[in-house]
């Protein structure tokens, strides 16, 4: 993606921003229940892999896990759980991978089930694989995988959208990853006035244009400005991202508003949690949208080069006590 042309100058124009520069697990688990979390810390061309965050704590591994651990994928299996004529088992996911041959003797899978694993993975109870994260949860071995899913100490994705950045973590050590590997701009307070510059304007072909993250109310905010097409016609979208659970998100909410020669774009919402991409929001609309020639309008000029400002806050809805209503807390 190409960033030559994309300028933003953050300034104060009658704004007040502030200046831009395990749990212990419970100690009577099932005297067969074990689990396996691996840090996973790899490099490739597209970024890093790297599951961090919290106190790390292993389970000691027993026989019985390890028995229900594929041995091609090295995943926990679950049924239907798959077995040669010698006995070796592995998950159904994996049998189709090796071709119907079990891949520690070689002779051929059949439809063999291996219903006695399967009896004994019901009577183990083990503790989420982010307990090391800080989940305190122990499940059922059956109900575990779908916590996992939805738990909510869970690793977040890296929420920069110019890149398929592989790395994923707790929201510290993703903000430090913005600002040191992405280059992202930090910003204090719960207000922002930015310029976006573009020589030119015409080229909008799905261009992921700019990040910046805003710290306030003692949380991190993506706001993300960029330009694609919606349909046939070119629009730029602005949107904010909670860096954080859904839940928490409501807490908050924040304007957007653009604007040039007497007229102006507004846009109040609900910022998004980064557990929801960067594209599903995107696509979903759920943002300040403005098509290419109301955004040359505002530009002025002679509308051959794009000059929007944006300006925007932050708040955080308190709930009054007495009457049950929501208000604005404007900034901490």
């Amino acid at each position: 993606m190409e960033f030559d042309n994309i300028e933003c100058v953050s300034s104060s124009d009658g704004l007040d921003e502030d200046e831009i520069h395990h749990h212990n697990l419970q100690q009577h688990l099932h005297q067969f229940a074990s689990s396996k979390l691996h840090n996973v810390n790899s490099n490739n061309n597209n970024g890093i892999t790297n599951i961090v965050g919290g106190p790390t704590a292993i389970a000691p591994a027993t026989s019985v896990h390890e028995l229900l651990e594929c041995p091609v994928c090295t995943n926990s299996m679950y049924p239907p759980i798959h077995q040669c004529h010698n006995g070796h088992t592995l998950c159904s996911t994996c049998k189709t991978r090796v071709q119907n041959r079990c891949p520690t003797c070689r002779q051929e899978l059949g439809d063999i089930r291996c219903l006695a694993l399967e009896k004994v993975a019901e009577s183990l109870e083990l503790p989420c694989k982010y307990y090391n994260l800080g989940c305190p949860e122990i499940f059922p071995y059956y109900s575990k995988l779908k916590h996992e899913t939805i738990c909510n100490f869970r690793p977040y994705n890296c929420p920069y959208a110019g890149s398929e950045c592989s790395v994923v973590g707790d929201i510290p050590f993703l903000v430090t990853h913005l600002r040191d590997d992405h280059k992202v701009d930090m910003h204090t307070g719960c207000t922002f006035n930015h310029r976006y510059v573009k020589s030119n304007p015409r080229e909008v072909e799905n261009a992921t244009w700019m990040l910046t993250v805003f710290h306030c109310f003692g949380q991190y905010f993506c706001l993300h400005f960029e330009a694609f097409q919606l349909g046939m016609a070119p629009v730029y979208m602005a949107f904010l991202r909670f860096m954080g659970d859904e839940a928490d998100a409501r807490n908050y909410s924040y304007s957007l508003e653009v604007g040039g020669n007497g007229r102006k774009l507004t846009w109040e919402g609900t910022p998004r949690s980064v557990r929801d991409s960067h594209r599903k929001v995107r696509d979903s609309h759920d943002g300040l949208i403005i098509q290419r020639n109301m955004a040359l309008f505002f530009s002025g000029g002679d509308r051959k080069e794009l000059k929007l400002r944006v300006t925007g806050r932050i708040w955080k809805e308190q709930q009054n006590p007495e009457t049950g209503v929501c208000i604005p807390n404007l900034c901490s």
